[in-house]
């Protein structure tokens, strides 16, 4: 059995007071018997005013959320999904990355994930252009802890089904979504779209969300999930933000995929329009 925490968080402006935050709830996780955390995409910051922003939009090695979180996992002994963090990017590009991290029980390092789609949407009232600010990853990513692969994956790619079965096919059994979902997008679409992908790859799948009113005027849909390989909806943290730690038992993969093969039973075929 392995023992998850999640951190259902309403990030703001200010990275300091989000790396306290953290840093505070893994150590409580950790107390109730946590042994692998998950938070949030934007874990550190949450900010529509670029200009606002970008003082605090840093390369890795100067983030002091990274650096709070790397402290709290060795500080505690557990492990940390960090969800994502808006960072300066390599090279020339202005844009920055939001970037996801595996942290080990000894604050290493040990995985990066890029987010590789891109939030492009009109919604009515709400338009989002992540493209404008950030660049898109390039490199799926699965990750191996000491109970288990996991795949790590950001928000909006969960919208892509071929990803996540990459993830699965190449050994996952565990995959991460953290995520800032628009309470549109999420009352329409949030629980269905965690079971299937649940379901299609035979998956653990473990999403933290950021939840409620955030300082820069967004709201977000909140629904922290952990979701069993065979489709059920094991926790659901509603809306308020905070944490919650239970238990899994990767067992249930092998045995969700033992009665339906389907990454086994994939085919090639050709496309013919007629």
């Amino acid at each position: 059995m392995l023992n998850i925490g999640l951190l259902q968080t309403t990030t703001g402006i200010d990275p300091a007071a989000e790396a306290r935050w953290l840093a505070d709830g893994i150590a409580d996780l950790a107390a109730r018997g946590a042994q692998l955390i998950f938070t949030p995409e934007m874990s550190g910051l949450l900010d529509r005013d670029r200009a606002r922003a970008a003082p605090h939009i840093v390369a890795e090695a100067d983030n002091v959320v990274l650096a709070a979180v790397r402290e709290a996992a060795r500080a505690a002994g557990v492990w940390v999904q960090l969800g994502s963090l808006a960072l300066k990017a390599d090279g020339d590009d202005p844009r920055a990355v939001n970037r996801g991290f595996l942290i080990d029980d000894a604050g290493g390092i040990r995985a990066r994930y890029a987010k590789i789609h891109l939030f492009d949407v009109a919604l009515g009232t709400e338009s989002w252009r992540e493209s404008a600010a950030y660049q898109p990853g390039t490199e799926a990513v699965v990750a191996a802890t000491p109970w288990g692969a996991l795949g790590l994956t950001i928000c909006y790619d969960l919208r892509f089904p071929a990803l996540h079965r990459a993830l699965a096919e190449a050994g996952a059994q565990m995959i991460s979504v953290p995520a800032a979902f628009t309470r549109p997008t999420g009352a329409a679409h949030w629980h269905v779209l965690l079971r299937a992908r649940a379901i299609e790859t035979g998956c653990f799948v473990i999403a933290a969300a950021q939840t409620g009113e955030h300082e820069d005027g967004r709201a977000t849909w909140g629904h922290s999930l952990v979701v069993a390989p065979w489709g059920e909806v094991l926790l659901d943290m509603g809306e308020a933000p905070g944490g919650a730690v239970m238990g899994i038992d990767l067992a249930a993969v092998a045995a969700a995929r033992a009665k339906v093969p389907a990454l086994e039973h994939a085919r090639p075929f050709t496309l013919v329009r007629a």
